[in-house]
């Protein structure tokens, strides 16, 4: 009896993706079934990046399929393939680059720059292409976070070319000036910054630049939402009221701009004392989880107050490059798996595909 490909299909169905939490043929991922005899082979593509995972996914699917009657060797291809997506109405995509994500917060100190760079680190460790882009031009941080004292070269005199970093490019004010120098300056030239380090800058091959947005709902924000072509929006914020308090402005300056919000983070959610590991909120519980259901929006996860978070971050090394093995970077991991799946829901960008009409007189 042979193998007919209703039956592959039927067995692929049965198999959920641990990240989107639907199967694999009506997510579209299973492409290329191929039968002979009782051979069978398939290619399952991931539109977002989970490195981790693939090996898991190949066994889950060589599994099921071995269990067809009749069936022989069973092959599985998983690979990721990461596209550009949708954003603002009228926005061009920047070239080489495919997503952009916007982390940003309420207000200062509740820990955004650090989970952009770890959420940088954690997309390049799950198999993208990463870039970050430190938006916070009176106080940029990302210089020391990722341990990077050099200057930007410029080989052609016109753009700069991106630092390196644990395998990602980045680039910041803070590499232009020195640490101890102020920027005092007004909006309009803190806007014309943001635009230059974002179209001067030699990006290669980005499946998502993350950017690292100055606190508050600014000029900045602004000239974000109507001129740089954003994927989607993550908000940062702690569980006291005080700063879920700033954070709702922001997320509601996202939504009436057009911008989607991927989702909350919800950073230093609980502490664990290293000597007796006594759980304590410090700074509340639940709030994070609470503004998620009243905005309907996901609950990408929650960081606890952790020393060792913030020692790796100020030594230049964060956590996802120095420790990738622990259960904080694991989180990290988790909630770029969200973000990326997040984005790969969305419409892909079709503006490629749209010739150009030109009217002539002739």
């Amino acid at each position: 009896m042979s193998i007919s490909e209703l039956q592959v299909q039927t067995a692929l169905k049965e198999i959920t993706d641990p990240n989107t939490g639907k199967d694999f043929v009506s997510s579209r991922s299973a492409k290329n079934i191929k039968i002979d005899g009782a051979e069978i082979a398939v290619d399952i593509e991931l539109g977002y990046p989970a490195k981790s995972q693939i090996d898991g996914i190949r066994r889950a699917v060589i599994d099921k399929l071995k269990a067809i009657p009749g069936a022989g060797n069973v092959s599985a291809n998983v690979y990721i393939k990461i596209v550009s997506h949708s954003v603002q109405r009228g926005v061009k995509l920047i070239p080489q680059v495919k997503n952009i994500i916007a982390v940003a917060s309420g207000k200062g100190g509740v820990g955004k720059s650090t989970t952009a760079v770890n959420l940088a680190l954690a997309l390049a460790a799950e198999g993208a292409n990463v870039g970050l882009l430190d938006a916070d031009i009176y106080g940029p941080s990302q210089p020391q976070m990722l341990g990077i004292t050099d200057k930007p070269e410029s080989r052609d005199g016109k753009t700069l070319e991106p630092m390196q970093a644990y395998g990602i490019q980045a680039m910041s004010i803070g590499f232009l000036i020195d640490p101890e120098t102020p920027m005092v300056w007004r909006g309009p030239m803190v806007t014309q910054a943001l635009q230059q380090l974002l179209g001067d800058t030699q990006w290669r091959d980005v499946d998502y630049l993350v950017i690292d947005l100055p606190p508050g709902t600014g000029d900045i924000q602004l000239t974000l939402a109507q001129q740089v072509p954003v994927t989607g929006a993550v908000i940062v914020t702690t569980p006291q009221d005080i700063a879920l308090l700033d954070a709702r402005k922001g997320l509601k300056m996202f939504e009436k701009v057009g911008i989607p919000i991927l989702g909350i983070v919800e950073n230093m959610s609980i502490h664990i004392c290293s000597k007796c590991g006594h759980e304590e909120h410090i700074f509340g519980s639940g709030g994070g989880e609470k503004m998620c259901k009243d905005y309907e929006v996901e609950f990408l996860g929650a960081l606890p107050l952790d020393i060792a978070i913030r020692e790796q971050t100020d030594s230049g090394k964060p956590t996802v490059a120095a420790d990738p093995d622990s259960r904080i970077a694991e989180i990290y991991r988790g909630i770029a798996r969200r973000v990326a799946v997040k984005i790969a829901e969305q419409a892909k960008d079709m503006t490629a595909k749209f010739p150009n009409i030109v009217i002539q007189n002739t």
